[in-house]
């Protein structure tokens, strides 16, 4: 018999997880989502299927309340959008994947998925936001080799903004975990109340989260000083051979040292003979231009659930019989 049981204590869901989730990418450790879990302090409400007591999947979702609905754990959301990138839905077969759907009780929104093939054709699933990986080794791991991928005209254009950069004067900063709080000013300088970091929830989140990526010998800071002024500041993590740029600021004396900065880190991905680069969601008019790999994440939206979905949930904390 297949049983549905819902956890809403807070080690009991870190328990199922530290057990039960695939350890593929950095968003998938838990002490990177306890950054924001103890920030925005959402009810967790984890749906674990089991059959015959043998563990069959997960739905980890968050209550969000000022979106009244359900969302992927932590439901770190901000002006509709969340920021933590490939959520996922833990699943034996399709069948146990639509139960734990069907488990919902109440609206959800469930953001920035990865699929599994036989979701891509469901009703409840649209495409989200794009997610763009640069791959060294389609370039033979040569920085040149990629650079020739360019047009002419594009590597001339290219050529001209950075030799206008670099006439200042350029030099790399590396690991200088100081540099972290100036990323954060100059993204708020430059992005107001448009930036994740003015909700004191994200920069707090962000500021725990560097503070582990540190400790755990896992972040890279990158800074760029131009004429010995500081130009731009991103920090991101490197793990296993994927190394994910998590947030950035520039200063705008400098405007167009992202490129540079983005160069920088594709080329050292280059040298370090990375297996990717994440650089997120979002094209923000360069990722397409540098000839980034897209990768679709998805979404699943279920409205408001049926009286016999929400009988089936005998309670929050008690086990549901298929």
């Amino acid at each position: 018999m297949l049983e549905v049981d819902v956890h809403t204590d807070l080690e009991e869901v870190k328990r199922l997880w530290m057990n039960h989730w695939p350890q593929r990418c950095l968003f998938d450790l838990w002490p990177v989502r306890a950054c924001f879990q103890a920030q925005f302090n959402h009810s967790p409400y984890f749906l674990v299927a089991r059959q015959d007591g043998k563990f069959r999947g997960m739905l980890a979702l968050s209550w969000i309340d000022e979106e009244q609905c359900y969302g992927h754990y932590p439901g770190e959301i901000w002006h509709g959008k969340t920021w933590l990138e490939q959520n996922k839905i833990i699943a034996a077969d399709p069948e146990i994947c639509s139960i734990l759907l069907n488990h919902i009780p109440a609206t959800a929104r469930i953001r920035y998925l990865t699929l599994p093939s036989y979701l891509a054709d469901d009703p409840l699933t649209a495409e989200d936001e794009i997610g763009y990986l640069f791959f060294p080794q389609q370039y033979d791991g040569s920085f040149q080799t990629y650079l020739q991928g360019f047009s002419g005209k594009s590597r001339k254009k290219i050529r001209c903004e950075l030799n206008r950069l670099t006439a200042g004067g350029v030099s790399y900063r590396y690991d200088s975990f100081a540099d972290v709080e100036q990323l954060f000013r100059m993204n708020l300088d430059n992005f107001e109340e448009q930036s994740y970091f003015s909700d004191p929830r994200f920069l707090n989140s962000f500021e725990t989260l560097a503070d582990w990526l540190h400790a755990n010998r896992l972040l890279r800071v990158t800074t760029v000083l131009i004429g010995g002024r500081v130009a731009a500041v991103d920090f991101g993590a490197v793990w296993g051979s994927t190394y994910t740029v998590l947030a950035g600021g520039t200063h705008a004396d400098f405007p167009g040292v992202d490129i540079l900065i983005n160069f920088h880190h594709i080329e050292w991905a280059c040298q370090q003979r990375l297996m990717e680069v994440d650089f997120l969601c979002g094209d923000f008019n360069w990722k397409n231009r540098f000839h980034l790999t897209p990768r679709p994440l998805y979404e699943i939206m279920k409205l408001q659930a049926p009286a016999s979905w929400q009988d089936a949930v005998v309670s929050r904390d008690e086990a549901c019989a298929y």
